[in-house]
């Protein structure tokens, strides 16, 4: 199978097979929840959820019902959370398509079960708590008279409670252990008052990694997944394998005299004359426009700085210093190239932003482009679906 675009996402599924394995065995037992919310953090819903389920995730979670309908249509058939709001309307689908709501509204509640009493099934639910973070959830206080209201429900079955710990990846755990008690005393809260859920879950990426003592009965593992680090004060406990580059291809090669300049606004004007490489690649795609003047592609394996600045469409490198470059050379912004690596945690510092934000940032019409053993296996371009 042969790609045919100039620019493109590629994605090493051994990468997140492997990254999905090292991470159960790290949960030690418990289910693991894939989080494929973002379409997979931009490195493709569908692939990724199907990897993830073949290589130790049990369960998936997204973040809108139409990101687990997505799933159903590709006949994923495993247990989809979602672990947003949903408007009553969305409700409907959620029941319909056999996906797990999280609610923390009565009103929610009876919605569901009537939709899948008239449909002759029962829908399990996940109960949200916040223990901290101070978004979405019931507090602890509100926990187990909600639960005992909805619990009488005849077509809604709780299934899971669930919390989000805040600051999990920081070096100071202080507030995740405070958030965990705050969850275990209202686990423990349920229980007295004769409420058994089967689901108990609380970590993500960070908790795991440094806090496998809280995994419970299932995690909830989204950015090491991809082979990002939660944030640098996180531990190398798991050896994680990034799994996304972002490639590119010389569209142009030309010399600037002293004084010429390049792109809008004249930003870059060189001082001696200078051999810049254009790239079919810019803030259409999610190139961040703050890297105007800023950071790097790889070319012939050496890193050439962008110059100018970084436009909807295209780019410019300057390749003064790499002998050769020529049209259709390849260009990588995120990945590897001979000896020289460009990951998304140095983007992100260089855009003064987080991994997370780099790779959700690469937008639908860069085609996915999906690699197994070294062969790519499928290509997936967003805008001829």
């Amino acid at each position: 199978m042969n790609i045919s675009q100039t620019t493109f996402v590629r994605v090493d599924l051994d990468a997140i097979a492997a990254n999905v394995r090292a991470l159960a065995a790290r949960a030690s037992g418990s289910e693991m929840f894939a989080v494929v919310k973002a379409n997979a953090y931009g490195h493709g819903a569908v692939p990724v959820a199907q990897i993830a389920l073949r290589h130790g995730a049990t369960r998936l979670a997204v973040a809108r019902p139409d990101e687990g309908i997505q799933l159903r249509r590709a006949g994923i058939v495993a247990p989809i959370l979602v672990m947003g709001y949903a408007l009553p309307g969305e409700i409907v689908a959620v029941v319909e398509h056999d996906i797990t709501p999280a609610i923390t509204t009565i009103e929610a509640a009876h919605a569901i079960s009537a939709r899948a009493g008239a449909l002759g099934k029962t829908t399990p639910v996940h109960v949200k708590v916040d223990s901290g973070m101070g978004r979405a959830g019931l507090l602890p206080e509100e926990t187990v008279s909600f639960v005992e209201q909805i619990s009488h429900l005849p077509h809604l079955s709780i299934e899971g409670v669930f919390t989000h710990f805040a600051s999990a990846d920081e070096s100071d755990k202080s507030f995740t252990r405070q958030q965990f008690r705050v969850f275990t005393d209202t686990l423990d809260a349920l229980r007295q008052a004769g409420h058994t859920i089967p689901l108990r879950h609380a970590s993500n990426s960070a908790a795991t990694i440094d806090l496998p003592d809280m995994r419970l009965d299932a995690v909830r593992c989204g950015v090491a997944i991809y082979g990002l680090k939660p944030s640098s004060e996180v531990s190398d406990a798991v050896a994680l394998r990034p799994a996304l580059a972002l490639i590119s291809h010389v569209a142009r090669v030309r010399t600037l005299s002293a004084g010429a300049s390049v792109g809008y606004g004249r930003i870059f004007i060189a001082k001696q004359p200078t051999t810049v490489a254009l790239l079919p690649i810019g803030y259409g795609d999610g190139v961040h426009r703050v890297l105007s003047n800023n950071g790097y592609a790889l070319v012939r394996g050496q890193r050439a700085p962008i110059v100018g600045r970084v436009s909807m469409d295209q780019i410019t490198i300057d390749v003064t210093n790499i002998a050769g470059v020529q049209q259709d050379d390849e260009a990588v912004l995120i990945g590897a190239q001979g000896e020289e690596r460009i990951t998304a945690e140095e983007v992100a510092a260089q855009a003064g932003t987080i991994n997370y934000e780099v790779t959700t940032s690469l937008l639908p019409r860069l085609p996915r482009v999906y690699a197994q053993g070294g062969e790519i296996v499928e290509i997936v371009h967003p805008l001829r679906e």
